[in-house]
């Protein structure tokens, strides 16, 4: 790739395709030439129309602009993709990629012959202390991506994510000084990237541009496209104070989502202090949000004025580039990486372009490897005109008589079962029954889709030994631990998802404490995903965890409910059900339901003194609360207030203890967190009519 002419990096986000290309003089790059084509309605909302405006889109870019002799690098949603940090063992360097390939295998929520993935090494100079970044995307939704792509015939030699690519650019020229975070405000969704040293750090939130449009949209009756242009200029309209009063609830979504993920990283990097933020994304066009966030978040937000590489040298590009500058950084790294000088080199390139690229390289081979494949095939042949003699031979007549004797039988068999099934009642019956066997190990793949879902938690944390469990503070360490599961089932989940606001509220709740006001102060409020346009049949599956982190409810949104809302319906999904959303519902410390601290310690020392699972968290399912007798099997020796616990006596007064390590669980977090699982997922390509459902429930366990 840095032997390219030029290299074209494109960002097609949901209101525009950008696309910047790169040429390089001497030693350094510069910017030769830039696109930005606006779609005629935002992607998000287009509907069965999406398709034909990106080919629309990418149709216009490659007649306007000189492809060939250069290569490319495409950009995926940060949101639509996967990524996970893990600090290595200290091990040999040739041990590496083994240690990666297990860890990505616990990671990824999907087999690794369903994903493209990929890794980069992070390490500070001076440090032993070696992370690695995973990253991976459904090979479906990568493949679909890229046909818009090689449909033009443009080289692509890099699938970046949006935020990797964002990083890049800002290494790239210079701008990470000291603990950095960089806030990327797309339409949709808001990439957050926190830089410090050789570390990186990735979140990606649900508010975008298009949440500014649509506060316009609900306060002044507005369509979608009237709103964007009164957004637009809000600054010059004579209703400027009306137009961003209206906006404000926006605002004040935004900076809680950017101070929450603050905290999280603090919490898990003690000795960091974030610094700077780099404010990038058309939306920052808009004025007063500059200001707004750094008077809210009492840090200093810089907006960025320019590339290192330049402008086109044109003045009229470059006074149009500049103009959209804010929104230009993803596709620059992009076009960065394609030329070779990114700081993150991983690709998500489909293994199949990798392997023609290959194959396109090694062509001087092609003579001897068809003078060996003929020399091959023609043992092949001989091989194969044996045997055939051999079968037809007078000796093989009995084998023969044998083989036609079974086939015979199978073909009447199944002639035979075609009948019965067309027998009314009867072939109904019997069609019953055998579907029972369809779903036999139904709650075996939920239970362990959950299972694997969990986070990894620090080595120390998953040694089981007291010592080292405590070299980690309490209140950092990446533990869920699933107290209970119970289930409800619906025959048809999609009016209960429709209410986006009080879906949750259908899921059983075996406490009867998750869903009070103080409980719901930790919910990170992730909005429920869209669902199904025709009734689907499913279950409301609630499980109660408890975690020592401290801020547990993020913390179980960006872990187990982020990766279980990334199992989706489609062609290479091997599961019978899909996971239609799944979301923190309640949270509230273990301290503040009296009642419940009993039971709750004695299930958590049971989990923490069982083997931890691959994936960092053990079920004990109600299980190991009690002994044989039903007595508490927690020591109470020497804590006071426990039986007054069971009582309801006031908390202040009750003390509960981790067993294992000795320490204080009052402070600890029991969430509730509720998963919508939607059977019988649809095995065409996404978009298309769900497959029929039956009527019958699946037996829950």
């Amino acid at each position: 790739m840095a032997s390219a002419r030029f290299a074209w990096g494109i960002d097609v986000g949901n209101r525009a395709l950008k696309a910047v290309k790169l040429v390089r003089e001497g030693d350094k790059l510069r910017v030769d030439e830039f696109e930005v084509i606006e779609h005629e309605t935002v992607l998000s909302s287009s509907g069965d129309n999406r398709q034909q405006l990106i080919q629309t889109a990418l149709a216009n870019f490659v007649t306007r602009h000189q492809i060939k002799g250069g290569v490319a690098a495409i950009g995926v949603s940060g949101q639509s993709s996967f990524a996970r940090f893990i600090k290595l063992p200290p091990v040999e360097a040739k041990k590496i990629p083994e240690i990666v390939r297990f860890e990505a295998i616990q990671q990824i929520p999907f087999p690794l012959d369903d994903v493209e993935w990929a890794y980069q090494l992070f390490q500070e100079a001076d440090s032993p202390e070696v992370e690695v970044g995973i990253f991976a995307m459904r090979r479906e939704l990568i493949n679909s991506h890229m046909k818009f792509f090689t449909d033009v015939d443009l080289n692509v030699q890099v699938v970046q994510m949006n935020p990797l690519a964002v990083y890049n650019a800002m290494y790239y020229d210079s701008r990470l000084k000291g603990t950095t975070m960089i806030i990327d405000m797309g339409a949709e969704n808001t990439d957050l990237v926190i830089a410090e040293g050789e570390q990186v750090w990735l979140r990606s939130i649900p508010i975008g541009g298009n949440n500014f449009t649509e506060a316009l949209v609900k306060a002044f009756k507005l369509n979608f496209t009237k709103a964007e242009e009164m957004k637009r200029s809000a600054s010059t309209s004579k209703y400027a104070r009306q137009i961003f009063q209206a906006m404000r609830p926006v605002f004040a979504d935004l900076v809680a989502e950017i101070q929450r993920s603050i905290g999280f990283y603090a919490s898990t990097h003690r000795d960091s202090r974030i610094k700077r933020i780099i404010a990038l994304g058309g939306t920052f066009r808009l004025p007063g949000l500059q200001k707004y966030l750094q008077q809210n978040l009492q840090l200093e937000v810089d907006r960025l004025d320019g590339f290192t590489a330049g402008a086109p040298q044109d003045g009229k590009l470059a006074t149009t580039f500049n103009e959209n500058l804010l929104s230009m950084a993803a596709a620059y790294g992009l076009a960065i990486q394609a030329m070779g000088d990114a700081k993150i080199n991983s690709s998500l390139l489909p293994q199949y372009i990798r392997r023609a690229k290959l194959w396109k390289e090694k062509t001087k081979w092609f003579g001897a490897a068809a003078a060996l494949f003929v020399l091959g095939t023609g043992l092949a042949y001989g091989k194969m005109y044996l045997d055939g003699s051999q079968y037809n031979s007078s000796r093989a007549e009995s084998a023969r008589s044998t083989i036609d004797g079974i086939r015979g039988r199978a073909e009447r068999l199944d002639s035979a079962w075609g009948t019965v099934e067309q027998q009314g009642p009867a072939g109904q019956q019997i069609l019953n029954v055998a579907s029972l066997l369809s779903y036999r190990d139904l709650w075996d793949q939920i239970m362990m889709t959950v299972r694997h879902s969990l986070p990894e938690p620090q080595p120390q944390v998953a040694s089981g030994n007291a010592d080292e469990i405590k070299k980690v503070p309490r209140n950092t360490r990446n533990q869920i631990i699933i107290d209970s599961v119970t289930s409800k089932y619906y025959a048809d989940l999609a009016t209960i998802l429709a209410d986006t606001n009080n879906w949750t509220n259908s899921a059983p709740d075996p406490t009867g404490t998750a869903n009070s006001a103080a409980a719901m102060a930790a919910n990170p409020g992730a909005t429920p995903a869209t669902p199904p346009a025709t009734p689907q049949r499913g279950f409301l599956i609630t499980l109660i965890c408890l975690s020592p982190h401290a801020d547990a409810g993020l913390f179980a949104e960006d872990t187990l409910c982020k990766t279980l809302k990334n199992i989706k319906p489609g062609p290479d999904l091997k599961l019978p059900f899909y996971i239609a959303n799944a979301t923190t519902a309640g949270a509230h410390k273990v301290k503040d339901v009296p009642a419940r601290m009993t039971s709750i310690t004695a299930s958590y020392n049971a989990a923490m003194t069982g083997t931890p699972t691959p994936a960092g968290g053990v079920m004990p399912l109600g299980a190991g609360r009690f002994g044989a007798a039903g007595e508490d099997i927690r020591s109470t020796a020497g804590v006071p207030g426990i039986g007054a616990a069971a009582t309801g006596a006031p908390a202040a007064t009750n003390t509960v203890v981790d067993r294992l390590t000795g320490e204080d669980m009052q402070d600890d977090w029991e969430l509730k967190i509720v998963i919508a699982v939607v059977l019988d997922p649809p095995k065409t390509a996404p978009g298309a009519a769900p497959a029929a459902a039956a009527t019958a429930a699946p037996t829950t366990p």
